[in-house]
């Protein structure tokens, strides 16, 4: 079965990013491996060593989250044309997890009503990474 899975950049902040959405999204950090600790740690350039080069968040339900520093000899333009949609069973848990990616970031679309769920909202968190959160979808 084919899954499609986010792949988020980031430049430097990947393993605090990804800490934050251990604890924001009720997940699993399953990898965390930075340059220092990958079995090409010999080879790689040392700017390279704390930086991570491979994260993997497993979600409740068996959704997935991949993530890893952008090289440090390529500039980063941050995360963009993307969203990430996050879907939960109730109302109560995707305002939970909507306050949670809030905090410290920027809500672009409050919680409301919609036509495809009882509610949902917009936030960029604050590493950056943008996210929609639905609650109790709505069959149309």
């Amino acid at each position: 079965m084919t899954q499609a899975i986010a792949y988020l950049a980031f430049d430097g902040t990947c393993a605090d990013a990804m800490r934050f959405y251990e604890k924001a999204l009720g997940g699993r950090l399953e990898v965390l491996m930075s340059g220092a600790d990958s079995p090409m740690a010999e080879q790689m350039p040392k700017e390279f060593a704390n930086r991570i080069l491979h994260a993997r968040l497993v979600l409740p339900g068996g959704g997935m989250l991949y993530a890893g520093d952008a090289p440090a000899h390529v500039p980063y333009e941050g995360i963009k044309g993307v969203s990430i949609a996050v879907d939960y069973d109730s109302v109560a848990q995707a305002q939970t997890v909507f306050a949670a990616l809030a905090a410290g970031g920027q809500v672009t679309m409050p919680m409301q009503p919609a036509f495809w769920a009882k509610t949902w909202g917009m936030c960029i968190d604050r590493f950056g990474t943008p996210w929609v959160v639905n609650g109790e979808l709505i069959p149309f």
